[in-house]
C-alpha cells in the first residue's frame, strides 16, 4: 500500500505537467500538425509522442531506482526490495509502452488502418524484421524484455549492473532515430542524443525512487543522510553529462544563433532554461539542504526539501515533455539523410559528410570533432584522478607526481586520438587510422597502467561499512572479479592482445567499426582495454594475481615487437586492399591511393608501434635490475643480522666436501 500511494503522490506532478508541455511542445512546434501529403490521422500524429512520453518516464524510473539502489542502498536492507519492486513495475511498463510506440511508429511510416487481414500482417512483419527503424524498435523492446525478467529475480549487485546494462542498451537504437539519423554531425548528434537520455534517466528516475521510498528512508538518520548524499553525487554527474550532451545536441540541430529563432530553437531554449533550474536546485541541495535536514529531520527543513522534490519533479516532468515534442519539430538544420540526397557524392554516401580538405600532417592538430563519449570519459576521470590526489596529499599521505603525470597524459592522449583530426582523417586514410591504433593500444595503456588508478582509488575513496557499495567497492570487486582475473592471466592477455590485431583488420569487424557508430566506440574501447590488460601485466603498479617473472614478461615483449613486425610487412608487401568498400570507394582524389596509403599504414604499425613497445622492454628491465637489488640489499641485511650464517654454513659444506675428497678410498 505504501509504494502504491508513493507512486500516485511521485508521479501525479510528473506525468501531469509533462503531458502539458508535450501537449504545448507539440503545438507551438507543430509536431501534431497534420502532413501534407498522407496523414496518418490524428490518433497516431498524437498517440506517438504521448506514448513515448510514458516510456521516457518508465525507463527514467526503472534506470534511476536500479542505480539509486546500486550506489546508495545496502542489499539486504527493507528499501532495497522496495527499490527493486519499483524497477521491476517500471520495467513492465517500459515494455509496454516500447510495444505501443513501435506500433505508432508503424502506423505513421506505412499509413495503414489497423487491420486483422493478412496484408496487415504482411506489412507489419516487414517493418519489423527487414526495415532499419523497425529493427530498431524490434532490438529495443526485446532488451526491454529481458531486462524486465533480470530485475525481478536481481537480488545481487552484478546482476543490478547487468539487468541495468541491459536497459542502458534498449536505450541506443531509439537514439539512432529521429532527427540524429540526417544530419552531417551524425555521429555525434546519436551519441549526444544517448548519452542525453541515459543521464536523465539516472537524475530523474534516481529522485523519483528517492522520493517513493522517502518514508522509509527518514526512519533511520544515518541511511537518511548517506542516500540523500549518494543521490546528491548521483545527480551531480548526470547534470555535467546532461548539459554537455543537451548543448551538443542544440548546436548539431540549430546550427546557428539563427536557428534560435525557429519554432524548434524555442522550444530548446525553454527546455534548457528547465535544465538550468533543475542544476540551480541540485546547487543549493546539495550545499545547503541535505545537512540541513538530515541534522534536524522534523524542521522546516523537511518542509523545504519536501518542496524541493515536488517542484524539481514537475520541472523534469516538462522537461521530458519538451523533449519528446522537440523529436517530433521541424528543425532549422535540414536532416535528410546524405544516403537521400541528390548528387550525394560518395564520402557523403559512406560517412553522412562532405570529403575534408587536403590532409597534411598539420591537420592533426587543427581539425577537430569532438567525440562526446570520450571527451567526458577522458575529462571526468583526470577530474577524479586528481580529486584522489589531492585527498590523499591533504591528509599527508603521499602520491608519486610522475603517476599523476602519467595518468593524465594518457587520459589526454585519448581525448586527442578520439577527436582531433587524427581521427577525423582515419575515416579517409588508413594510415591516419593506423596511427591512432597505435596509440590507443600500445600508448595510452602504458601510460594509464602507470598511474596506478586501482591502488589510487583504493586509498584515496573511502570505504563503506553499512553493505552497501559504493565507486571504492564497485572498482574492487571488479578488478578481483574472476573474469578480470582470468582475462588478466597472461596466457590469455597476451593472445587476446596480440591476435585481435590480426582478427580485427582481417575480417569484416574492420568495415564494422568504419561504417557504424557503435562499432567505432566498440573498436576503441576493445583496444584500450585489451591493451591495458597486456600493460598491466607486464609493468603496472596496480596489485596483479597472475603476473610473471621478469624473464617470462621479456620474452612476451620481444614476441609483440616480432608479431607487430610481422603485422606491419603483411600490409607493407599485400597487394589486396582492407575494407575496399569503404576506403577504395570514398572518392578521394587527394593524397596517395588507397593501397599505397594502406602500405604507409603497414610502415606506421611496424615502426611507430615498436616505440612503446620498446619502452615497454626497458621498463621491464629496470624492473628487473631493482628487484635485484632489492634482493642483494634483502641478503646483506640478513648476514648482518645472523653473523653471515648463509655464508659460514656454505663455506662449511665445501670444506666438508674437500675433507672427504681428501680421505683414501677403501678397496
Amino acid at each position: 500500500m505504501l509504494v502504491s500511494r508513493s507512486i500516485v503522490i511521485v508521479l501525479a506532478p510528473l506525468v501531469a505537467v509533462g503531458i502539458l508541455a508535450v501537449l504545448f511542445g507539440l503545438s507551438y512546434g507543430g509536431g501534431a500538425a497534420p502532413l501534407e501529403l498522407i496523414d496518418p490521422g490524428a490518433g497516431v500524429r498524437w498517440g506517438l509522442p504521448l506514448s513515448m512520453f510514458v516510456l521516457r518516464i518508465a525507463s527514467s524510473v526503472m534506470l534511476g531506482a536500479l542505480l539509486l539502489h546500486a550506489f546508495a542502498v545496502p542489499l539486504r536492507h527493507p528499501v532495497s526490495d522496495k527499490l527493486m519492486a519499483i524497477a521491476s513495475g517500471a520495467a513492465v511498463v517500459w515494455v509496454v509502452a516500447s510495444a505501443a510506440t513501435a506500433f505508432f511508429t508503424f502506423l505513421a511510416v506505412y499509413v495503414e488502418p489497423v487491420s486483422l487481414d493478412d496484408r496487415f500482417g504482411r506489412l507489419l512483419t516487414f517493418f519489423f524484421a527487414q526495415t532499419e527503424i523497425g529493427r530498431a524498435w524490434l532490438w529495443s523492446t526485446l532488451f526491454v524484455g529481458v531486462a524486465s525478467v533480470l530485475v525481478i529475480i536481481s537480488r545481487t549487485y552484478p546482476t543490478m549492473f547487468l539487468t541495468g546494462l541491459l536497459g542502458v542498451i534498449a536505450l541506443w537504437p531509439l537514439a539512432e532515430q529521429g532527427h540524429a539519423a540526417g544530419t552531417e554531425a551524425h555521429n555525434q548528434a546519436v551519441m549526444a542524443s544517448f548519452l542525453h537520455s541515459v543521464f536523465v534517466a539516472f537524475w530523474i528516475g534516481g529522485l523519483v525512487a528517492l522520493a517513493m521510498v522517502w518514508r522509509m528512508v527518514r526512519s533511520e538518520r544515518a541511511l537518511l543522510s548517506a542516500t540523500l548524499t549518494r543521490y546528491s553525487s548521483i545527480a551531480l554527474l548526470s547534470a555535467i553529462v546532461v548539459a554537455a550532451s543537451g548543448s551538443m545536441n542544440a548546436w548539431v540541430r540549430v546550427g546557428d544563433v539563427a536557428g534560435l529563432a525557429s519554432e524548434y530553437g524555442v522550444l530548446v531554449t525553454v527546455k534548457m532554461a528547465l535544465l538550468t533550474i533543475l542544476i540551480g536546485l541540485g546547487v543549493v541541495y546539495r550545499a545547503q539542504l541535505i545537512r540541513r535536514f538530515t541534522d534536524n529531520i522534523h524542521s522546516a527543513s523537511a518542509r523545504l526539501l519536501g518542496g524541493v522534490f515536488a517542484g524539481e519533479l514537475a520541472i523534469m516532468g516538462s522537461a521530458v515533455g519538451m523533449a519528446v515534442a522537440l523529436a517530433r519539430t521541424p528543425t532549422p538544420v535540414p536532416d535528410i539523410p546524405a544516403l537521400d540526397r541528390f548528387g550525394a557524392t560518395p564520402a557523403e554516401i559512406l560517412t553522412g559528410k562532405p570529403l575534408p580538405a587536403e590532409y597534411d600532417w598539420t591537420k592533426l592538430f587543427t581539425v577537430w570533432e569532438i567525440d562526446l563519449l570520450w571527451g567526458l570519459i577522458g575529462i571526468l576521470t583526470i577530474v577524479f584522478y586528481l580529486q584522489g590526489a589531492v585527498r590523499l596529499a591533504r591528509r599527508g599521505d603521499k602520491w608519486p607526481i610522475g603517476r599523476t603525470i602519467s595518468f593524465v597524459s594518457g587520459m589526454v592522449l585519448l581525448v586527442f586520438a578520439t577527436s582531433s583530426g587524427m581521427a577525423v582523417y582515419g575515416m579517409y586514410l588508413f594510415s591516419v587510422h593506423m596511427m591512432g591504433h597505435m596509440l590507443l593500444s600500445m600508448a595510452i595503456p602504458v601510460l594509464l597502467v602507470l598511474g596506478g588508478p586501482v591502488t589510487l582509488a583504493a586509498r584515496a575513496i573511502q570505504a563503506r561499512s553499512d553493505g552497501s557499495w559504493g565507486s571504492r567497492e564497485w572498482v574492487m570487486n571488479t578488478v578481483h572479479s574472476k573474469y578480470v582475473e582470468t582475462i588478466g592471466h597472461p596466457l590469455i592477455a597476451a593472445p587476446l592482445f596480440a591476435f585481435s590485431l590480426i582478427f580485427f583488420y582481417y575480417s569484416p569487424i574492420f568495415e564494422w567499426a568504419l561504417a557504424d557508430h557503435l562499432g567505432h566506440h566498440w573498436m576503441v574501447f576493445h583496444f584500450v582495454a585489451s591493451g591495458y590488460i597486456f600493460a598491466q601485466m607486464l609493468v603496472g603498479v596496480d596489485p596483479q594475481p597472475h603476473r610473471p617473472v621478469y624473464p617470462i614478461r621479456l620474452i612476451v615483449v620481444l614476441a609483440t615487437m616480432a608479431f607487430h613486425a610481422f603485422f606491419g610487412l603483411s600490409l607493407i608487401m599485400g597487394t589486396g586492399l582492407l575494407a575496399p568498400e569503404w576506403y577504395g570507394a570514398m572518392g578521394r582524389e587527394w593524397g596517395a591511393d588507397p593501397l599505397s596509403d594502406q602500405q604507409t599504414g603497414g610502415e606506421i604499425a611496424w615502426s611507430l608501434g615498436e616505440i612503446p613497445t620498446l619502452a615497454l622492454a626497458v621498463l621491464i628491465a629496470i624492473g628487473w635490475s631493482r628487484e635485484g637489488d632489492r634482493e642483494s640489499k634483502r641478503l646483506d641485511r640478513q648476514a648482518d643480522r645472523d653473523d653471515d650464517k648463509a655464508l659460514r654454513e656454505y663455506n662449511e659444506m665445501l670444506q666438508a666436501r674437500a675433507d672427504r675428497d681428501k680421505r683414501p678410498s677403501r678397496r
